[in-house]
Parts: C-alpha cells; structure tokens; sequence
C-alpha cells in the first residue's frame, strides 16, 4: 500500500478504541485516524513512517471543554485575537483540541464583540491551537437568586429576538446558550435553540424541578456545571439538581476538581446519570495556568488562593483554575470509573453534544486526529494533535 507524505506513526501506547485499551501503535494519514495497530510488530507498510516514541503512554482523544472563559491570563471577553491565541495555546498544552468560547453575563454588545471576534478567527487562515468550535452564552438570561461569578447588572428576562439575530449574522456560531429555565420567554427560547440546533442548557437557575422537564419537553438538554448555582435537592421538591439527576435526557456538566462538588456528590452524580450523559468541563477562568493573586471575571474581582478563584465581594467561587487533564486524572481517583468511562464524559459526550462525534471525540479509523498524549499516571500531558497537527509538546 501507498503511504502519504504526510502520514506518521505514534508506537508504544495504552489506546482507548471502543470502549477497550489497546496496546498498541497508531498511524495518521492526512490528519486522519488511518490505522489502529495491536501489539509491538509495526507492518511493513508503515515501519519506515516517521514515529514518536508513547512510552507506554496513554493516547486519547482530544478533551473537548464545552465552558470554558479563559485561561493563561487572558479572557474570552477581551474579544480579540491575541487574547484567544493565549487561551488556546494554554489549554492546547493541557490536552484540550476543541472548546468553546465562553461569554459571562454581559451588555449585548460585549456579547456581540465576543460572537464577532470569534467568528473572525474562525474565519481567518490559521487557528494555531486548540480550535474554537464556536461560542458559549453563559447568560444574561440567568436568575438574579443564583448569580454565582456574572455580574448581576446585566441579568435581563430571555430576549429570543437577540438570539434569532446574532444566529442571523453568524449561522453555527453560537453552540450553547445557558439560561434559568423558570423565567419569562424561557420556553420560547428554549424552542427555538432546539430548532436551530443550538443546545439549551440550564443553569444558574431557581427551577423547580417541574420547569427544568417542561424545559426538557420543549428541547433543554444540557444543564450547567451541575450542583453549582442551581436549585438543590430537597425530597419534597427535588428541585433543578433532581431533574438533572433523573431526567436523561438532560447531559450534566460537571466541574471535577474538589472544589466545586464534592467527591460523594460526584460519585451520586455517575451512579444516578448513564455514562454518556456527563460531561467533563473545566470553567476555567484567566487565573488558569496562573498563580494566586487578583483577577478580573466579568468585571468583577476575583482573587485566586490556593488555586481556588473566588469573589472577592461575597466569596462566590468564580470559575475555576482547572484544567481537562486535571479534571480527568480526578474522575480516575475519586469514582472508580475506568480510564474509557472518564474518556466519554472528557471527550466522546461533548462530541455528540455539538454534532460532531462523526469525526472526533474518540479514537477510530478514518476519524480525525485529535490526540493527546499523556504519561501512564495522566499527570503530565506529553504532545497534542489537532488533525494530526502538533499543537503541543
């Protein structure tokens, strides 16, 4: 068989294939998945490849973070190019091959700035790291009970229109809309995300738990960093935290770093949901990558101790300084899932949540080369590929 120039071979790694681990190598062609290889003997056809050594290494795919506001220092509201090309180089580094620029609660017009910035980088010739699937509203449409880190001057009641006009101006640009489902026009909204293909997440919320599965008739899918900012479980009213954990038709996100849930309430969380209806983020905030010290979210200050991000007036935590690599390697030491199962929920539940699982978020023939390399104790993240394009390592 014909090799292309620019096909290449990764040997010696744990490879996760169907929910199994391969021991194994695997060969990229035209930054594709071209070949899944079992056991030490490379086949002729590939042994003169150009190789990169695994080690013994875990190879996945590529975490696919669906909120995320920022990290290395700078913010997706800064709505310009550097401040994007430093967010993806930094979360590139940390195994992240796909994400969506998050918004905070914000004018309509700081809102728009971050819709066009990012369709300009889209758009333009080169997204050098981690790729930018495209935009996530994190509010206004929020409760003003449950606030958490977004400012609560620029909280407002649905306004579908807006949404129907930047869909508009930027088909496919906007991938999840967060919002209080119990609020006026929610529904409304909610209908028409689900018409355009847009997910509708819940989050930020005082619903009951009727109006998140009335929600969930009219096409809610997601809900936002689970247990945090959100009605929570009481047994007389189950609240938004008990549509989630029973209504699965709803994915939950979930901030996995010991600081924002609990391990037992995380170990709730995977025994009530199936495994394909969890979703690993990271929230992570400027402050990621960083020290501890004064930052700014929103407007807002925020001060980082110990890692941990909080507002400085109120001390609601504000995002968060993870990373997906740190997330996952969390999952493994808290819940006794196996290293496929925390794989789903870091890269293949994402995937299906944005329509695009035909061509990543798991390791396969023919699809494309988003990998992550990392060493068998998922500490350190050695090398990561977009399309078989080293971004990392």
């Amino acid at each position: 068989m014909q090799t292309s120039s620019n096909s290449w071979l990764i040997k010696h790694v744990q490879t996760i294939v169907s929910d199994q681990i391969v021991e194994g190598s695997v060969v990229v062609e035209d930054g594709k998945i071209a070949k899944i290889i079992e056991g030490d003997a490379i086949p002729a056809p590939y042994e003169q490849l150009e190789t990169v050594d695994g080690l013994g290494g875990w190879l996945l795919p590529g975490f696919i973070d669906m909120h995320v506001h920022g990290g290395g220092g700078a913010d997706f509201m800064e709505a310009n190019r550097e401040a994007y090309e430093t967010i993806t180089r930094f979360h590139a580094s940390k195994g992240t091959t796909r994400m969506l620029a998050t918004t905070v609660t914000a004018s309509p017009e700081a809102i728009a700035a971050v819709l066009e910035a990012t369709h300009a980088y889209r758009d333009g010739d080169d997204m050098p790291n981690t790729v930018l699937q495209g935009v996530h509203l994190e509010g206004p449409f929020i409760s003003e009970k449950w606030p958490g880190a977004q400012n609560p001057a620029f909280i407002v009641t649905p306004q579908v229109e807006w949404i129907q006009a930047w869909n508009e101006q930027y088909p496919g640009l906007m991938k999840q809309i967060t919002f209080a489902p119990e609020k006026e026009n929610a529904i409304a909204l909610t209908e028409y995300l689900a018409e355009s293909g847009i997910v509708a997440a819940a989050g930020h919320t005082d619903a009951l738990y009727s109006q998140v599965v009335d929600a969930a008739d009219a096409g809610l899918t997601q809900a936002v960093h689970t247990f945090n900012a959100m009605r929570g479980l009481h047994h007389r009213e189950p609240g938004t935290v008990g549509a989630v954990l029973t209504d699965h038709r709803i994915h939950a996100e979930l901030i996995a770093d010991g600081h924002h849930v609990h391990p037992a309430a995380i170990r709730l969380l995977v025994a009530a949901k199936p495994r394909d209806r969890v979703i690993l983020i990271t929230d992570a905030m400027s402050a990621a990558g960083l020290g501890d010290g004064q930052y700014d979210l929103g407007g807002l200050v925020v001060d980082v101790a110990d890692g941990v991000a909080r507002l400085r007036d109120g001390g609601a935590l504000a995002g968060s300084t993870l990373t997906m690599i740190d997330a996952f390697r969390f999952m493994l030491a808290h819940t006794g899932l196996s290293v496929a199962e925390v794989s789903q929920m870091a890269s293949g539940n994402p995937a299906r949540q944005l329509g695009i699982d035909d061509v990543t978020g798991s390791i396969a023939e023919g699809k494309l080369a988003d990998l992550v390399l990392t060493d068998t104790s998922f500490t350190d993240v050695r090398r990561t590929w977009v399309e078989g394009r080293q971004i990392f390592g």
